[in-house]
């Protein structure tokens, strides 16, 4: 066994099925073949039409930059409350606590420290796309002005410091906040102060399922400094580029960053099973409480019995991989981006890696990267952004080439919704970079 950098116990890829295996975990091939099968379950088949998912999350502050609280007299529970009307799918907690609002192909949930998401899709469209996330914020901002209110899209609070901002009335995170507070000061950080924009893209076939893991974590530095949109971390300027990586990276080693072994030849989706079901569950569903905190691995917790779909599906939602597969490849690295720049984003992973053409020149730029490229290249870009060199190239020439292969990948229709990111690159510059410059004259 070894010890990652946040001191847990966690085996190795290689020694996942030798050690815990039979009389140990009598149910573990069964759990292995559980996971697969509710990842084959999401297999579209080949020639549908490409769709990609969308998940914009905001902040929602006072005029002054000051946050709102889930229970202020206007805060994120009356908010909620005030999207019924256009949402009536409701969802509450135990204490009746309002969580979450939804209708088809929408739902607006709220983030540990009372950040607004709203994830829609599947879009095979991209002007639908934008035209659903225009009217949500549009609602929005008719809400919110009259008290004083304002919703933004940024990777991080733009004034607060994590330890200011209240978590809402929801187990699952009073959990998460205990176990990841034991972890260092980033899991604080990530769920209270950071807000993203993930993309999520569909699969048709296993070998294409690994393939887009594989490819879309070797892109996701590159995307992450795209998209860099945090001016502002702990209430001062940030110490370096890509707070969002920083965060992630620090958050917890054993269910962040790359998966074990996903850019290597072999991988598979029964060693993905191996570690998942080899991971600290933080939670798992109980009758008593609806969940109970626990630091056994999932794979001791159900070593007797196969699980659920249910208990699968919750198991896939408590890893915070930089790409992360259920019945869809979720791509996790972007910050919180204003609408034209999340449609922009959109569009970029839909051209790389929902086509042939896309993926086989992903394949051929990232031939060889490993593991420790990927992590070498987070810590470059931190550091050096545009002027980084990773993967042996400049940054500023793979970046280019993102951008070239999107455009060459998308349809004549949707290439520009592309534009907004591709300036941004052209330029060398991001929103964060922009941001600062505001602040700082």
């Amino acid at each position: 066994m070894k010890k990652t950098a946040g001191g847990n116990t966690h085996a190795s890829p290689d020694r996942y099925a030798r050690e815990c295996s039979g009389s140990d975990q009598p149910a573990r091939k069964q759990n292995i073949q559980e996971l697969v099968a509710f990842i084959e379950s999401g297999i579209k088949p080949a020639g549908s039409p490409e769709a990609v998912g969308i998940e914009l999350e905001h902040t929602i502050v006072h005029e002054d930059g000051s946050p709102v609280s889930y229970a202020d007299d206007h805060g994120i529970a009356w908010l909620l409350g005030q999207l019924q009307a256009d949402y009536p799918q409701v969802t509450y907690d135990d204490e009746e606590d309002i969580l979450g609002v939804a209708r088809e192909g929408e739902a607006v949930t709220i983030e540990p420290a009372a950040q607004v998401e709203l994830s829609a899709g599947p879009f095979t469209s991209l002007a639908d796309a934008k035209q659903t996330f225009d009217a949500f914020e549009d609602r929005l901002e008719r809400m919110l002005s009259g008290h004083g209110m304002q919703a933004r899209t940024v990777g991080y609070h733009p004034t607060a410091r994590a330890a200011e901002l209240s978590l809402i009335p929801k187990r699952r995170y009073q959990f998460m906040d205990l176990y990841f507070q034991k972890r260092g000061a980033y899991g604080m950080r990530m769920m209270r102060g950071s807000a993203s924009t993930q993309v999520s893209i569909d699969y048709h076939s296993t070998e294409d399922c690994l393939r887009k893991l594989r490819l879309a974590g070797i892109a996701g530095p590159l995307f992450a400094l795209m998209c860099d949109n945090t001016p502002v971390f702990e209430g001062s300027e940030p110490p370096h580029r890509l707070v969002r990586t920083k965060i992630w990276k620090e958050c917890d080693p054993d269910r962040c960053g790359i998966v074990p072994g996903s850019l290597n030849a072999g991988f598979t989706l029964e060693r993905y099973a191996e570690y998942l079901l080899d991971t600290p569950a933080i939670l798992v569903p109980c009758k008593k409480e609806g969940c109970c905190y626990t630091e056994r691995t999932f794979g001791e917790i159900y070593a007797d019995r196969p699980m659920t779909r249910a208990q699968v599906e919750h198991m896939t939602s408590m890893f915070f991989t930089d790409v992360r597969v259920k019945t869809y490849v979720e791509i996790r690295p972007a910050d919180a981006l204003p609408i034209p720049y999340a449609i922009a984003y959109a569009a970029l992973v839909k051209g790389l890696l929902t086509t042939e053409q896309g993926l086989n020149a992903l394949d051929a730029l990232f031939e060889g990267v490993g593991e420790a490229e990927v992590a070498a290249a987070k810590d470059e870009l931190m550091a050096h952004g545009y002027d980084a060199v990773v993967y042996g190239r400049p940054a500023a020439t793979l970046c280019d080439l993102l951008v070239e292969h999107a455009y060459a990948g998308l349809q004549a229709d949707e290439r520009v919704f592309l534009d907004p990111l591709a300036r941004l690159v052209a330029k060398r510059t991001t929103l964060a970079d922009q941001a600062s410059a505001t602040l700082a004259s």
